[in-house]
């Protein structure tokens, strides 16, 4: 198999589905040790993609522009876009999203092999090589197969994110400004996902910071922008609160922390392929479907029949006490 080639990976969104490819590009790497790999994203994921140390060049997507109303200017940005991207040449396109946006992108790149999921009837024939959905199986486990149905060896399977140098330098201040130590027992909480559904109670967290702090643990809450306002109970303890920093900035302060706990969310998956500690809370209906990749003993479930925000605080606590009393992780820097 010639392992000089030009290969484009397609992953748009959204960020814990864009992380559960990282096995996978590790194992096109091992597979073309001499290829030259390009990552197509949506514009907002590209300061991530810079951890996907394997990546030779990231090709955002704004996909923010097909919302607008300046027509002129989207089809003048679709046309170049559409044109840098057939003027790549690329050997072969792998599309670890499987829509109808992405795999035509696979198709319009002129790659004379095509490879990708096939989530819904009726698509994926474009592709010179699918694989159908795996409704029971984790989606890096899903890519990895696609993977090996089109002839790739997957021998070890890795998982590892590299921290950007620069991410580590401003988790660093943050830590300096906020008064926090490298170095002492950290609790980074990420009280919010995507889904209210999926989101333990926040008074839960804070009954669990107030229970570790206690104890000389320091505590981060995490969050994005729009968390902020509701994240106010969380500083009113004179707890440390990072919502609305910049992903570098949280990937880094999870970096420099002993452990991570929140729902299922990207932050909790990224902290994971960075060899991070994390407790994920997730529901029960899902049995192996998105619990931290290699780590499903890292999770805890509610009773039969209830949700995520029927998990018991007590239950979480012990979940800590014993992730606080493993081994601590190197810490990249």
């Amino acid at each position: 198999m010639d392992s000089r080639e030009n290969i484009l990976l397609i992953r748009l969104k959204s960020m814990g589905d864009i992380l559960f490819t990282l096995p996978a590009v590790h194992a096109v790497r091992e597979n073309f040790p001499d290829a030259r790999l390009h990552f197509l994203v949506s514009q907002e994921y590209t300061e991530m993609l810079r951890g996907f140390s394997e990546i030779d060049e990231i090709i955002p997507l704004n996909r923010a522009l097909f919302h607008s109303k300046n027509l002129p200017a989207l089809c003048r940005e679709t046309v170049s876009f559409l044109f840098l991207l057939r003027q790549k040449k690329f050997s072969r396109a792998i599309d670890f999203q499987g829509y109808s946006e992405t795999e035509m992108l696979a198709w319009w790149s002129g790659a004379p092999e095509r490879w990708g999921q096939v989530y819904r009837p009726l698509r994926g024939w474009t592709y010179t090589r699918s694989l159908s959905r795996l409704h029971a199986t984790h989606p890096a486990e899903q890519n990895l197969t696609l993977l090996q149905r089109c002839g790739l060896r997957v021998q070890k399977i890795s998982n590892q994110y590299n921290l950007p140098a620069e991410a580590a330098t401003q988790a660093r201040q943050f830590f300096a400004a906020n008064n926090l130590q490298i170095g002492k027992p950290t609790l980074f909480l990420q009280p919010f996902t995507s889904a209210a559904r999926k989101n333990w109670p926040l008074e839960n967290y804070l009954t669990l910071a107030q229970h570790y702090h206690s104890q000389g643990v320091q505590i981060i809450f995490g969050g994005g922008p729009s968390e902020c306002h509701a994240l106010e109970s969380a500083r009113s303890y004179n707890f440390c609160v990072a919502a609305g920093a910049s992903l570098a900035i949280s990937a880094g302060l999870m970096n420099f922390s002993t452990l991570i706990v929140g729902g299922d969310t990207g932050l909790l998956h990224l902290a994971t392929a960075m060899g991070r500690r994390t407790v994920m809370l997730i529901h029960g209906n899902q049995p192996g479907y998105s619990h931290p990749f290699q780590r499903a003993n890292w999770t805890i479930l509610p009773p039969a029949k209830k949700t995520v925000p029927e998990i018991q605080t007590h239950a979480v606590i012990e979940a800590c006490a014993q992730a606080f009393s493993e081994p601590i992780c190197n810490v990249s820097c």
